[in-house]
Parts: structure tokens; sequence; C-alpha cells
């Protein structure tokens, strides 16, 4: 089998960095659903509070900040790879050398990639 070619590659690198900041929001979301609930339980004094309630509320604060934390250098990484995505994509349209199956997967991984971009920097 021949080795993924650099287009291919570089596909595949945008493809798993948008992926990933997927599952990171999704992370966030739970999260912050987790210390919602907490606090309302706190608040009400819940028969069926944890003793611990408050160190886990602590704890589930700091691995929100942490998944916070994961967002600006994903999205230079994700800036990264869709510049060097529309590189190849660009060497590979003036060669003529890449399979058009491959070269329409690239373009649409380029299109995911920078629609992320653009959504990291309204936010």
């Amino acid at each position: 089998m021949a080795p993924p070619t650099s287009l291919a590659i570089a596909t595949q690198a945008v493809n798993r960095l948008v992926k990933e900041e997927s599952y990171y929001h999704k992370e966030q979301a739970s999260q912050e659903k987790r210390i919602k609930k907490l606090e309302e339980d706190i608040e009400s004094n819940s028969p069926d509070l944890d003793t611990n309630a408050e160190y886990i509320l602590k704890q589930e604060k700091t691995a929100l900040d942490e998944t916070k934390a994961v967002f600006e250098p994903l999205r230079q990484r994700i800036s990264d790879a869709v510049d060097k995505l529309e590189e190849q994509i660009a060497i590979a349209e003036s060669d003529g050398t890449g399979p058009e199956e491959e070269l329409k997967k690239a373009k649409e991984a380029l299109e995911t990639g920078q629609k992320a971009v653009e959504k990291a920097e309204e936010s």
C-alpha cells in the first residue's frame, strides 16, 4: 500500500483537530451542567448530598478551567493545520498530481476547518 500523500495527511490533521475541538465543547457543556446541579444541591441542602460536596464542586470547577484552557492552543493548531492544508491543496492543483477524490476531501476538510477558525474568532 502506498504511503499517504502530504495532502491526505494535512486533510486528516484538520479533520482530527476539528473533531477534537467538538469533543472538548461537549465536555465543557457536561462539566457546566454538573457544576450547576451541584451548586443547586448545595444551596437547597439536598438530603442526598455528599458530605464532600464543597470539595467536589471545587474539583469540578478546576476541571472546567482546565478544559477551557485547552481551547486557545487547540484553535491555534487548527489554524496552522488549515494554513498547511491550503498550501497542500494549492500544490496539488498546480501539479495536477492529486487524485480528484483526495482533492475533494481536502477541500471539504478545509471548509470545515475554516468554519471552526471563524467560529473561534467570533467567540
